[in-house]
């Protein structure tokens, strides 16, 4: 029985060490991990607003979100696997993170299971709230990687690629922050943006 724990802690151990693969592709020094990302997505999920969503909810669907990555990796448009593909992967994981439980923490693996297809099929207040977080905390890691790393304004496609896309007010009105205080800056020549061939 311990052994389940055992294996089910060594492959959420992949999510610490796996950098983010958009960021990689865009030559970031010291790109985060999939685990911070869903950190930090969880920790802002306690600022949901609970007249709207459960707040508790939220925070769940934000761990467990991208734990399918610990056994797929981190799959992007520029991989160029189909969605479809994508999400048959995804959930042939969850299925083998649950598995991994079986007998032990059925309850666990079930609802990881559950909160993962809710996230998937984003219908739930919830979901959707979880949703936006994903895209903001991508613009937001740009954005602090633009200050420390990038320039001013140099990674403007991760900010197009999610323009129009938030779907609650809350996040919404972060977005909007965002854009105000990036807005001030100058940007650098484009060329220190240019995505890595290698």
């Amino acid at each position: 029985m311990a052994n389940s724990v055992l294996n089910f802690a060594k492959m959420l151990s992949s999510l610490k060490h796996t950098p983010r693969t958009g960021w990689v592709n865009y030559g970031v020094k010291n790109p985060e991990m999939i685990a911070g990302h869903m950190y930090r997505m969880a920790m802002l999920a306690f600022l949901a607003d609970e007249k709207k969503c459960n707040k508790d909810r939220c925070i769940k669907l934000a761990l467990v979100h991208d734990m399918a990555e610990c056994l797929v990796g981190d799959l992007t448009p520029d991989d160029r696997v189909p969605k479809e593909e994508k999400q048959r992967r995804e959930r042939a994981a969850m299925e083998q993170i649950a598995e991994s439980l079986s007998g032990y923490a059925d309850s666990a693996g079930a609802e990881f299971r559950e909160l993962f297809e809710e996230y998937e099929t984003g219908e739930s207040a919830e979901a959707r709230f979880v949703k936006d977080l994903d895209k903001f905390d991508m613009i937001m890691q740009a954005y602090e990687y633009e200050q420390s790393d990038k320039g001013p304004l140099q990674l403007q496609t991760f900010f197009d690629g999610t323009r129009g896309r938030f779907k609650t007010e809350q996040v919404g009105e972060w977005v909007r922050e965002l854009d105000k205080v990036r807005g001030g800056e100058e940007p650098q020549a484009a060329s220190s943006c240019e995505p890595r061939s290698d």
